[in-house]
């Protein structure tokens, strides 16, 4: 039995709503609570939290899945602000311990102080952006992927703390040309093909 924190990152601000990624977070949850190699609790940012029981819900997650739209090619800043207070609360209390140099050798070793090795960790996007802004040449992110590009510094926040990445999931063009029918029925594709044959290695 592998336990699951999911980490609703949307919030309501502006012209967002959060409803995207409410919707994404319910999905998730309702597939994780009906397979029974699965227990999930989660966490929605905009409701609050209290930093250090959250740092318990990832001690107890084998995996860690996190939804957030992207704002100004960013995380939305009550997502960043539940990670700088969650990991910074997790120092030397599950997350991590340093950040992995040594005093003798100071040159090398960055980032290898995380505690969290075994587990894993998840990212969904949501974008207004169309898929192929991303991927064709002369358009706007010059054929830099969403994970190599945008969540380049996201990703190396978890392997700092000793995640390990699992393959996400990007929805493109949620505000022009949404059709959520079908992406949720991707995305729930997406969740069988990772995690319903208990494939992965947590």
């Amino acid at each position: 039995m592998k336990h699951i924190l999911v980490i609703n990152g949307g919030q309501n601000f502006g012209h967002s709503g959060g409803a995207y990624n409410n919707t994404i977070t319910s999905v998730t949850e309702d597939f994780f609570t009906n397979h029974p190699d699965y227990t999930v609790e989660v966490t929605h940012v905009d409701k609050g939290f209290e930093r250090n029981a959250e740092v318990a819900k990832f001690n107890r997650a084998d995996i860690i899945i996190y939804h957030t739209p992207i704002w100004w090619f960013q995380l939305p800043f009550g997502l960043k602000k539940y990670i700088d207070e969650v990991f910074t609360a997790g120092h030397r209390n599950g997350i991590y311990n340093s950040d992995g140099r040594h005093a003798d050798t100071p040159q090398i070793g960055y980032g290898t102080g995380g505690t969290m090795h075994g587990k894993h960790y998840m990212v969904t996007t949501t974008w207004n952006a169309p898929s192929t802004a991303f991927t064709l040449p002369g358009e706007f992110f010059n054929e830099t992927s969403v994970d190599n590009g945008v969540l380049f510094g996201f990703h190396r926040m978890n392997a700092f703390v000793g995640l390990s990445k699992i393959d996400g999931f990007h929805f493109h063009d949620m505000m022009k040309n949404p059709d959520m029918e079908l992406e949720m029925s991707r995305y729930r594709q997406h969740l069988e093909n990772v995690f319903a044959n208990n494939t992965v290695n947590a």
